[in-house]
């Protein structure tokens, strides 16, 4: 079979596509073929090892998993003989866990015990693909505070995966939500129930006088300092950045034991079956529906990796494998 692999880490370039065997399942896996995956920037901080924290996980030297990729959408093509909850012929969508990738491939092995799930139905295999990093990564940092008693949430980055995400979950749970984007991004964020957008290239949105419950930073152009004033007393500051000197975990940590005026909260990522499940029903229930930049082709992967890496996407970057070869 065909698949995106690199033997060493560096830049996109160090990424090739070659023929591998194709894998058979175990007694509890699925084997499914890949209509579409995404390139995320978990997968780009993996093959390029940064931060270097990542080597322990994915191999010190050079990766232990070769093949890259983390999210899929596709057909399950066999099924082990212990396999109970999906049959051959079932799409079926989720995330595999960053240090064992796979999902740029025609085929790819599925523990059925891991973040899997029939696919939505209203959704196609590109948009399927995409549900899992931004949405379940955008769930864990909303769970970490209750938007019933403190609705007022500021989403900055809200252009990338996890923002988009965050702005549809957190309006699905009845608040009010502050967007910051890119000028190319507000009419898309407006149209996932915004509240109030604001252009990061004219308005620097931490000078402002608006106060939050909540900050959720999904980029790593701004920190702690820079937001603390922005929340309220007791508020809550949520960042998928490590900060710029990787702060970000420890303040976590700190914080609730100095019963600071304001929480950091750090959750560490892991993908779960249900997860992958309540997306499914947010998904059908028209409460989530990621968002879709470009889609490439599998043999496109370099460019694709490369675009990503601009910190321009907006939303999700699909690589449609089925389309390959």
């Amino acid at each position: 079979m065909r698949a995106a692999v690199h033997e060493r880490y560096g830049p996109p370039s160090v990424m090739r596509i070659a023929e591998i065997p194709q894998p058979e399942p175990s007694a509890r896996e699925l084997l499914v073929k890949v209509h579409a995956s995404t390139v995320n920037r978990s997968d780009c901080g993996f093959r390029s090892a940064k931060p270097f924290i990542v080597r322990p996980f994915s191999g010190l030297i050079r990766p232990r998993h070769p093949v890259s990729g983390t999210e899929f959408s596709g057909v399950v093509a066999a099924v082990g003989r212990e396999v109970r909850d999906f049959a051959e012929g079932d799409s079926v969508f989720g995330r595999l866990q960053d240090e064992r990738p796979g999902a740029h491939a025609e085929y790819l092995l599925v523990p059925e015990s891991g973040a899997v799930a029939h696919k939505p139905a209203n959704l196609s295999h590109e948009q399927a693909a995409a549900l899992c990093d931004g949405g379940m990564m955008a769930g864990m940092y909303l769970r970490q505070v209750d938007l019933e008693r403190r609705p007022r949430i500021l989403v900055n980055g809200a252009s990338g995966a996890i923002g988009s995400a965050a702005v549809q979950l957190a309006k699905a749970r009845g608040a009010r939500v502050t967007a910051v984007c890119k000028t190319e991004s507000v009419e898309i964020i407006h149209g996932l129930g915004a509240d109030r957008i604001i252009d990061y290239r004219r308005e620097d949105f931490t000078a402002t006088n608006a106060v939050y419950d909540v900050v959720l930073d999904t980029v790593p152009t701004s920190s702690l300092g820079r937001c603390r004033r922005l929340l309220r007393e007791g508020g809550h500051y949520l960042s998928a950045e490590l900060g710029p000197w990787c702060q970000h975990p420890l303040m976590a940590l700190w914080t609730p034991l100095a019963r600071s005026r304001v929480q950091v909260r750090f959750p560490v990522p892991f993908y779960r079956k249900w997860e992958a499940l309540a997306l499914k029903e947010l998904a059908e229930a028209g409460k989530f529906t990621p968002v879709v930049d470009r889609v490439y082709g599998l043999d496109e992967i370099v460019a694709a990796a490369a675009y990503v890496e601009t910190g321009e996407k907006i939303g999700n970057v699909v690589i449609s494998v089925a389309a390959a070869g």
